[in-house]
């Protein structure tokens, strides 16, 4: 009996809690007047990059072409842009830049953690558990930090409980993989907490 009743328990709290970290539109009432679009990175071969952010974190491919343009010493530049989405149509979109020709170089240093400059993307994944495996085989991506549970303080005393995951791409760029396990701050939270 005893159980049945922590199954139970444990079912509430995944249902509920799967319930709460779902995305919401924010109020109309309550919308700025910018959106941040899209991040774009730049890559040294996009297909590598296509091995984590399509087939390992699930992303959908919206977008994929070359792109020509004239130089001013009468050739063309070639670069291939790869747009891929999540859950939103219109924010929260990852691009993928190869420039084909003439050829970028790949930046030089590596730090071993983050520094001025350098940005965290932060993704959410639900099923971090099952795409673990896949993001941390993906073709050079460096393990920085395997699945952890971390809690983050809230404004008003409690916590939020986080399986955190922190990577490099194959480019360098710091990926924080998450898994939400409560509810995620508010801005409410802040402003109930003064």
């Amino acid at each position: 009996m005893l159980r049945i009743r922590f199954i139970s328990v444990v079912l509430t709290y995944g249902l509920f809690t799967s319930a709460m970290i779902n995305a919401a539109p924010v109020p109309d009432s309550d919308r700025l007047p910018v959106d941040i679009r899209r991040t774009t990175f730049i890559v040294e071969d996009v297909d590598t990059s296509l091995a984590l952010y399509r087939d390992a974190l699930g992303l959908r491919v919206i977008y994929d072409q070359v792109l020509v343009s004239p130089m001013d010493n009468g050739g063309e530049r070639k670069r291939r842009l790869v747009l891929l989405q999540a859950n939103d149509d219109f924010i929260g979109a990852v691009g993928l830049l190869e420039y084909m020709h003439p050829r970028k170089p790949q930046r030089q240093e590596h730090f071993s953690e983050p520094v001025p400059g350098d940005p965290i993307v932060v993704i959410n994944a639900q099923d971090l558990d099952k795409r673990w495996a896949k993001v941390a085989a993906s073709k050079g991506v460096q393990v920085i930090t395997a699945p952890h549970l971390v809690h983050y303080p809230r404004a008003d005393g409690g916590q939020i409980g986080v399986m955190m995951s922190m990577i490099r791409d194959a480019d360098g760029y710091w990926l924080e993989i998450n898994q939400l396990l409560d509810a995620p701050a508010r801005a409410e939270d802040a402003s109930d907490a003064q």
